[in-house]
């Protein structure tokens, strides 16, 4: 998941959670987008450290200047 489905996960979430005010019998979607916003912020974690990482290797990967 990028940075892009991340933020999308956010504002869906943030939709549920906040307004919306419709009722599913067995379902609570204040909760559902609690869930969401929090994977959302974990994708946007988790793809910054890993472009970091993968920054910082192609750095050492490239020849020494003359």
């Amino acid at each position: 998941m990028y940075i892009g489905g991340s933020i999308f996960l956010l504002a869906l979430g943030a939709i549920l959670a906040f307004a919306v005010q419709d009722r599913l019998e067995g379902v609570e979607l204040t909760t559902v987008g609690y869930i969401l916003m929090a994977a959302g912020a974990l994708g946007i974690v988790v793809s910054l450290i890993i472009n970091g990482q993968r920054t910082e290797r192609r750095r050492d990967d490239l020849p020494p200047p003359r």
